[in-house]
């Protein structure tokens, strides 16, 4: 049986009709995008599976959590020889950023891809890398005939809202308080880890900005934009549901560390309300809100 190469590491079996099968053509198709989007980033993209591969994710790794937040090295290299190969993105010979995860299985949706970690050099953010290595994430799930990609984020940074939701047409449908426990690492130190859980349907995806309609149940107040205060939580009115977030967590919490901790609770109480009745994140604004809806669960 003849083999159709659709990326550098991976070929499929051409039928024996002589038609290709379409998993094949859609996995084609998704490489065309990430390395289209990697030549926009100026990057190029490969797997990671050897111990020099290892090392050069562990200096990303240190440079985005700090000295806290290392897998083993072996761990690493394990993960790359057993099929969950981790994906770079290079500069020349210069690993500027990864994506990290591994098969894993939902009690609800079955075989799916755990993504643990994505990372960009800190002067590369913000460029596209990371979409790129997102897509390439998404182009070797389907490779492998896995359709469903999960992870976790911060529920109070805009930007990964924004990445997740707006850009690569996720939802999320779990909220998970304290889900970590007490994290060490510089960016988490000291915070209470609540997440969301995404979940990126990888061939139902609709990426775009949500429009702002519904009842608000979290809102922002204070005269100053860079410093807003928490609204009072209120209970979803049956239909779509509005969470305002800051748009800059992280400055409040520099800045006023009790601020930060009144948001962190009052985005837990009104995710934990919308949740209980029924709704999940189907969209997120330009103005920083998440749209919570019962379509798409």
């Amino acid at each position: 049986m003849r083999a159709r190469a659709v990326h550098g590491l991976s070929s499929f079996p051409d039928r024996d009709d002589g038609r290709v099968d379409s998993a094949i053509v859609g996995s084609a198709d998704a490489w065309e995008r990430a390395n289209e989007a990697a030549r926009v980033a100026g990057v190029t993209l490969r797997p990671l599976t050897t111990l020099e591969d290892a090392d050069r994710i562990l200096s990303v790794m240190i440079a985005t959590w700090g000295e806290h937040q290392l897998l083993p090295r072996e761990m690493i290299r394990a993960l790359g020889d057993s099929g969950n190969e981790p994906y770079g993105a290079f500069e020349g010979d210069a690993l500027i950023g990864y994506v990290l995860g591994w098969a894993g299985v939902d009690p609800v949706d079955g075989l799916h891809v755990h993504s643990h970690m994505l990372a960009t050099l800190p002067d590369r953010r913000g460029g596209g890398v990371g979409y790129a290595l997102k897509l390439a994430q998404r182009a070797l799930c389907l490779d492998r005939g896995i359709a469903l990609v999960r992870w976790t984020f911060d529920p109070l940074l805009s930007r990964n809202a924004y990445f997740n939701i707006v850009k690569l047409g996720a939802l999320a449908d779990r909220f998970l308080p304290n889900f970590y426990g007490e994290m060490t690492d510089a960016l988490n130190r000291g915070e209470r880890s609540d997440r969301l859980m995404v979940r990126w349907d990888l061939e139902e995806a609709k990426p775009g900005p949500a429009t702002e309609a519904g009842s608000e149940v979290l809102g922002r107040e204070g005269d100053d934009p860079a410093r807003p205060t928490p609204s009072e939580v209120r209970a979803p009115a049956g239909g779509p549901a509005l969470i305002r977030i800051p748009r800059d967590y992280h400055a409040i919490r520099d800045r006023d560390r009790a601020l930060a901790d009144r948001w962190r609770e009052a985005a837990a109480q009104a995710f934990a309300v919308c949740f209980d009745a029924g709704l999940a994140v189907t969209g997120f604004t330009m103005n920083s809100t998440y749209v919570l809806s019962k379509g798409r669960t």
